[in-house]
Formats: structure tokens, C-alpha cells, sequence
């Protein structure tokens, strides 16, 4: 029902003004497959899509302000979403110890934090790998996928759980992107909308499917949202952008959506930001792919002495910042208004709401762990 509901929405726009809601997604990230694509919306078929995370620790800002909108977009050119709650994963990633009631506990508490974000739930898919990973068919899907998939090729994946190859610790962990790839086929999905730190596993997923002669997904990746910290090194592209993202398990780098006025504040005063530069500036990050998404002008509020207030668009104040006209600590406070803005509602939902609010009392209180 909710699947025909979806189709029926998306049939009033065209196809291509559905692909640009899709691309609007892979903005900043990557879309492998537009022609799939394109020609997948024009066949009038329900697509569906998957976004899928290990429940752990307190939502950040990817997930609640990023992630959250992607899913909208997807909703409003007719796909159908599925939400994957990796359980399992989680566990053998030994997320929160891998106490899988705890794992369990944090989900639900992110399908609250997404219900906060302006998500209608009820129009979401949601599945528990745990609940489908208990079946033969499941896991003689796994082994299919790691009899096409080399050792080093494995090794090579197992970044997409947030860890170095050599960071590895458990011989469970070497199922880890083997597992990933038949959830695509396991949820029968035609678009793969994960984040751009998820690529090795979705590439491999096409190159199974290639092999295999099953559906072979598109890929929308969405954009990595930077840490407080700015670009980290890495041997490759790829291993950058993981280092580089912001994760919920570091603290020191990241903004969560339960922070107050005073934390973010804080975090936002303490983050990388050189005078004129762009590039790597994570405060121009949380600007393009966050704040500027939703509002297509920002104010920047100065004294008269300093400038007076500042109106423009993003690739003004690109220019206005490059040429030394606006000072970091400027544009910091610029940040945290809007930031905080956004997040407000959130902190509010979860004040009142009393389901919300154990779970997030309860989630808070749990160690985490990597």
C-alpha cells in the first residue's frame, strides 16, 4: 500500500525532474548507473532503495540532518524506502560491546531521532538484519557472494565498517562485506543509498550481480559530512574521506543532535578553520551540505565597526571568505545560529515525547566501543 502511494506521487513528476531529486542525494557523493537509472523510472516500475547503519552510540548530524533529508528526497520521487537496522553487524563491529539488547535499544532510539528529523515513519520500511539473517537462504546467499570475492578483495572492503585492514580484530569482521553485499539482494533493491564511505561495498555488490546474473543495484551515494577536525590523511580517496568523516564515536570531533546551544558553541569554536581557505574547511562543509540545503541565504550577524551584517548565497560567501572579508570566529558564530536552528527541534521532540526520551536516557548511559 505505502509502496502504490509513493508510485502514485512520483507519477506526477517526470522523469527527469525525479532524477533530480535523486541526484540531489549524491550531491557532494557519487550516482554509478544514471542511465540504469533513468531508464528504471521511465519503465513505471516501484523502485526501491536502501539506507542501512549499525545501531550505536548518539545520533550526529549525518544522520539526523543529512541522511534524514536524503530520505525525504527519495520518498518524493516515488521510491520506496527501505530501512536496513544492522544489528548483527553492530555486533560483530562490537559496537556498545556487542551486547545485542543494547544494539537493539539503540535502534529504536534512531528510529525516534529520525520521527524528530520530520521523517514519516509509517511510509518507511523497516527491517531488522537479525530477524532476516535467520535463514539458510540468507546465508547461502553470503557464501555465493564470498565465493566471487578474493581474500584481498575482502580485505580491501572491510573499510566500510569505519576501520583500517589492519584495525581488524575478530575473523567474524571478515564476513562483514560479504554480509553487506547479499543485504542488497536479500531486500531486492534497485538503488543502493548509502554514503559515500560505503562505495567498495556497493561497487562489489554490481560486479557480484554482474557474475551472478542477479539485479544489479545504481548507487546513489550521499556526501561524508567532515569532523570538527577537517581532512585526515589516508593512503587513497577513499580511505581520506573515512578518516575524514565525522564519526559518533569521537566526540571531540563530532556534533550530535542532542547538543545544546552552549556544546555546540563549543565544538563549532574549537574547529578547524583557517582564515581564506575553503577547501577542507569543515565549517564550509556543514554550510554547502546542511545548513545551505535548507536555507539558500544565511545572514551573517557583525558589528557595524566589523562590517555590519552580511546577507548572500553560499558561493557569496565563498567569495566574501576568500578574499579575507569575513573573519573565522564570524563565520563560526554564523554556523552555530544556524546549526542549532536546525537541531532545536530535535532536543524539543525528545523532551516531550516520553518514549523518546528513555531511550535516549538509556542509549546516553552505554560505553561505547569500537
Amino acid at each position: 500500500m505505502l509502496a502504490k502511494k509513493a508510485l502514485s506521487k512520483g507519477k506526477e513528476m517526470s522523469v527527469d525532474e525525479r532524477l533530480a531529486l535523486i541526484k540531489q542525494v549524491a550531491d557532494g557523493g557519487e550516482l554509478i548507473g544514471e542511465d540504469e537509472l533513468r531508464a528504471m523510472l521511465a519503465s513505471g516500475k516501484q523502485l526501491v532503495a536502501y539506507d542501512g547503519f549499525e545501531p550505536s552510540g548518539l545520533a550526529h548530524i549525518p544522520f539526523g540532518l543529512l541522511r534524514a533529508e536524503n530520505l525525504k528526497l527519495m520518498q518524493q520521487a516515488g521510491v520506496h524506502f527501505k530501512l536496513w537496522l544492522a544489528d548483527y553487524f553492530a555486533f560483530i563491529n562490537n559496537k556498545l560491546g556487542g551486547d545485542m539488547n543494547r544494539i537493539k535499544r539503540a535502534g529504536e532510539y534512531f528510529v525516534e531521532v529520525w520521527k524528530a528529523c520530520g521523517v514519516d515513519m509509517s511510509k518507511v520500511e523497516i527491517i531488522w538484519a537479525s530477524e532476516r539473517m535467520d535463514s539458510i537462504t540468507y546465508w547461502d546467499r553470503v557464501l555465493k557472494v564470498a565465493k566471487e570475492t578474493t581474500l584481498n578483495r575482502t580485505m580491501r572492503a572491510t573499510t566500510i565498517m569505519g576501520r583500517k585492514e589492519g584495525d581488524l580484530q575478530t575473523t567474524a569482521q571478515l564476513f562483514y562485506p560479504s554480509m553487506q553485499v547479499s543485504d542488497v539482494f536479500e531486500l531486492d533493491v534497485d538503488i543502493c543509498q548509502l554514503g559515500l564511505d560505503q562505495r567498495r561495498a556497493n561497487i562489489l555488490a554490481r560486479e557480484v550481480a554482474d557474475k551472478l546474473k542477479w539485479k544489479k543495484p545504481v548507487v546513489v551515494s550521499h556526501h561524508m559530512i567532515m569532523g570538527l577536525q577537517g581532512v585526515q590523511p589516508g593512503t587513497d580517496k577513499e580511505d581520506v574521506i573515512i578518516a575524514s568523516k565525522m564519526s559518533k564515536s569521537k566526540p571531540e570531533s563530532c556534533i550530535y543532535m542532542h547538543d545544546t546551544l552552549t556544546e555546540i558553541t563549543t565544538k563549532i569554536n574549537k574547529a578547524y578553520c583557517p582564515e581564506k581557505i575553503i577547501e577542507g574547511n569543515p565549517l564550509f562543509d556543514y554550510l554547502k551540505y546542511l545548513i545551505m540545503k535548507r536555507y539558500p541565504t544565511i545572514t551573517v550577524k557583525r558589528p557595524v565597526k566589523f562590517g555590519g551584517d552580511w546577507t548572500g548565497t553560499y558561493d557569496e560567501l565563498v567569495a566574501v571568505y576568500q578574499a579575507g572579508k569575513l573573519h573565522p570566529m564570524d563565520l563560526k558564530a554564523t554556523v552555530v545560529r544556524y546549526m542549532d536552528e536546525m537541531i532545536a527541534p530535535v532536543r524539543e521532540y525528545f523532551e516531550k515525547n516520553k518514549k523518546a526520551k528513555a531511550l535516549y536516557e538509556e542509549v546516553k548511559q552505554y560505553s561505547i566501543t569500537r
